[in-house]
C-alpha cells in the first residue's frame, strides 16, 4: 500500500455550521480530458483539472507520449503520432490512468509498459484483457492479472462487439479509447451502474452514439480538440455534504459539481438516511449535466444500500459506513465486493475505520452492517495508504466525542490537498 506518512488530528465541530464550498475540479473528468486532449490533433484546453496526484500522473504520461501540456492549454499530436515513450510510464496510484491509457496505447504500433506503485500493481487489471483482445489488441499481464501491463505493438484493431460482466466506466472507456482507432464501428455492453462520461463525450464530438441504457456504439475516427471546463468532483463534494448531514442543523451548498447520473447515487442514499437534499442543474459540459447541491443535516436513520445503487455510490460506501454509525439503526451495504480489490481492502479498513472509534460494525463478504450508536470516540485510525479511507475518518470526526487522529494522513492528497484545512473551515463557518 502506498505511505504517505504525515498525521493529522481533527478537533470535532462545535456546533452546526453553513457554508457555500467550491470542490476541486472532477478527477474522472480530468484524466479523461487530458488523454483524449492529447488524442487529438491540435490545441485543447483543460480548464480547472483536479489538482490531486492521480490526475498528475495522467498529465506526466500523455506528456511522455508526445503531447505538451502548458497551463490549461494541450497540443495534441493525435494518437497516430504517438511516440514511443522509450520507458515504463508510471502511472502513480492511479488505476483510471493505467486502464484508460491502456485502451488508447492498445492501438499503437510500439508496445508500452504501464506500472504504478506497489499498491496500484496489485489491484486486478485481467478485466480489461478480453475486451481489448476482441479489438485485436495485445495485452499482457502478469500471472497474478496484475500491472505491469504490456500493451499495443501490432497497431492493427478492428471493430468488435464486446459484453461485460461488470458495470466498470474505466472498462468501458478503455475499450473506446481503442475502438476510435479500430478500422469500423464497434459496440460495448454492459450491467447498467456505470459512469458514462466517456460516452456522453464522445457522442458530443460524433464519435459514438448510445443505443440504450447498457449499450453505446463507438465509430472510429479522429479526436477534435475541444474546451474541457471541469466541473466540481462530486466524489470530492460528498465528503462536505456526508459532514452537513452527521450534524444536525448544518448546512452545505457545493455550486458547479458535475450531476451526471451515474455519479450522485450517494445523494440517494443521503435522502434515504433523512438528510434533506435540494439539487439545481445550471449548465452541462459535453452532455454531462453541472449544478448546484445543497445537503442539510436533519437527523439520521439507517438505509440498505445494494444492488445498483451500491455500484453508483462505490465510492462513497466508506462514508455510508460513517453515517451509518451515527444513523438509528443498522446500516447494510451489499453487492459491493469491488470494495475488496480497492485502494485497500475498503470492506476491511471501513470496518475498521468504525471500530477504531468505538462503533460497532461487522464485514460481510460482499459489504459491511453498521450498528447506529449516534456518535463516535475519539481514537486513532490507519489510513492503509487509501486515500478516501483517510478523508472518511475526517469526516467521522464531525460529531465525534472527541479528536480523531489520521495516521498516514498525507495520502488524501491524491484526489484533494488541502482537504482537512478545506473540511475545518468548513466546520467553522456559521
Amino acid at each position: 500500500m502506498a505511505r504517505d506518512g504525515g498525521e493529522h488530528t481533527l478537533q470535532p465541530p462545535s456546533g452546526p455550521f453553513r457554508a457555500e464550498v467550491r470542490v476541486p475540479g472532477d478527477k474522472s473528468l480530468s484524466h479523461r480530458a487530458y488523454l483524449l486532449a492529447a488524442m487529438a490533433g491540435g490545441v485543447s484546453e483543460v480548464a480547472n483539472p483536479g489538482p490531486g496526484r492521480d490526475v498528475a500522473s495522467t498529465r506526466s504520461a500523455v506528456a511522455r507520449l508526445g503531447a505538451t501540456v502548458d497551463g490549461s492549454r494541450v497540443s495534441g499530436p493525435g494518437v497516430a503520432a504517438w511516440g514511443d515513450p522509450g520507458a515504463p510510464l508510471d502511472c502513480g496510484n492511479s488505476g483510471t490512468t493505467m486502464r484508460l491509457l491502456a485502451g488508447a496505447l492498445a492501438g499503437r504500433p510500439f508496445r508500452s509498459t504501464l506500472t504504478g506503485d506497489a499498491s496500484l500493481n496489485r489491484r486486478p487489471m485481467r478485466r480489461l484483457v478480453a475486451p481489448l483482445a476482441a479489438l485485436g489488441a495485445t495485452v499482457e499481464l502478469t500471472e497474478r492479472g496484475t500491472a505491469p501491463i504490456r500493451v499495443g505493438g501490432d497497431g492493427l484493431l478492428h471493430g468488435a462487439d464486446v459484453e461485460l460482466e461488470i458495470a466498470s466506466a474505466q472498462v468501458r472507456s478503455a475499450f473506446a479509447f481503442a475502438a476510435l482507432q479500430a478500422d469500423g464501428p464497434s459496440r460495448v455492453s454492459s450491467p447498467p451502474g456505470f459512469r458514462d462520461h466517456t460516452e456522453r463525450w464522445l457522442e458530443t464530438m460524433g464519435l459514438g452514439e448510445r443505443e440504450d441504457g447498457r449499450a453505446f456504439r463507438v465509430f472510429p475516427g479522429p479526436v477534435p480538440p475541444f474546451r474541457y471546463e471541469i466541473p466540481g468532483d462530486p466524489s470530492s463534494a460528498a465528503f462536505l455534504w456526508a459532514a452537513a448531514a452527521i450534524l444536525p442543523g448544518s448546512t452545505v451548498v457545493t455550486p458547479g459539481v458535475c450531476l451526471n447520473p451515474g455519479r450522485i447515487g450517494f445523494l440517494q442514499v443521503l435522502e434515504a438516511m433523512g438528510a434533506v437534499i435540494e439539487g439545481e442543474v445550471t449548465g452541462s459540459l459535453l452532455g454531462d449535466p453541472v449544478g448546484t447541491v445543497t445537503v442539510h443535516g436533519r437527523g439520521l436513520h439507517a438505509t440498505r444500500v445494494e444492488g445498483e445503487l451500491a455500484v453508483a455510490a462505490l465510492d462513497e460506501l466508506p462514508l455510508v459506513a460513517v453515517l451509518g454509525a451515527y444513523a438509528e439503526g443498522v446500516t447494510t451495504v451489499a453487492d459491493a465486493a469491488e470494495l475488496r480489490v480497492k485502494e485497500s481492502d475498503r470492506i476491511a479498513t471501513t470496518v475498521a475505520l468504525i471500530r477504531d472509534l468505538g462503533g460497532g460494525a461487522e464485514p460481510h463478504q460482499d459489504g459491511f452492517s453498521v450498528l447506529g450508536t449516534g456518535f463516535l470516540d475519539a481514537g486513532t485510525v490507519e489510513s492503509a495508504g487509501d486515500h478516501r479511507m483517510a478523508m472518511a475518518a475526517a469526516v467521522a470526526a464531525t460529531g465525534a466525542t472527541g479528536p480523531v487522529r489520521i495516521v498516514d494522513s498525507d495520502v488524501a492528497d491524491v484526489s484533494w490537498p488541502g482537504f482537512y484545512r478545506a473540511l475545518e473551515a468548513l466546520w467553522s463557518s456559521r
